[in-house]
């Protein structure tokens, strides 16, 4: 009985912990169907740089921040403005839990991006965007996908 039990909760603790990963042309396509090529002045190529650079295209990943706030999911969404997690305060400016940003279903997060560039700051409230992002040429990011 012990031995099925501990099974049973490390099964649990690694499905938990596995990563789930979206193929960068899948997402390219996703985020297309979602009108988010040209979305307040972005390129498909902004979106899937900044899944890149936030997440290695990850949709499971949390992220503990030092000031006790968590970023979700594949664009690393922070739980202090944007989603509530229950876990510290929120402005939750998404009207959305912080949960629904790591399921396979991104529809809640495009959403939430869509909230978060349409505000002051655009791509700029991502600090990776940023760095790593913007002012570059990222054309690249679109080798090799189709979109029809």
């Amino acid at each position: 009985m012990r031995r099925a039990l501990l099974l049973s909760l490390v099964a649990c603790l690694v499905t938990i912990h596995q990563a789930e990963i979206i193929d960068r042309c899948a997402l390219a396509k996703l985020l297309h169907q979602e009108d988010m090529d040209g979305f307040e002045g972005y390129s498909l190529s902004d979106w899937l740089c900044l899944a890149f650079v936030e997440s290695n295209f990850n949709i499971s990943k949390v992220n503990e921040n030092a000031d006790g706030s968590f970023d979700y999911g594949i664009f690393q969404i922070n739980s202090h403005y944007w989603c509530t997690d229950h876990q510290s305060h929120s402005e939750n400016i998404c009207h959305l839990e912080c949960q629904e940003l790591l399921g396979p279903n991104l529809l809640s997060t495009i959403r939430c991006a869509k909230t978060i560039v349409s505000g002051t700051g655009g791509m700029k409230n991502w600090v990776a965007w940023r760095m790593h992002c913007s002012d570059r040429p990222l054309s690249y990011w679109m080798t090799g996908c189709r979109l029809g």
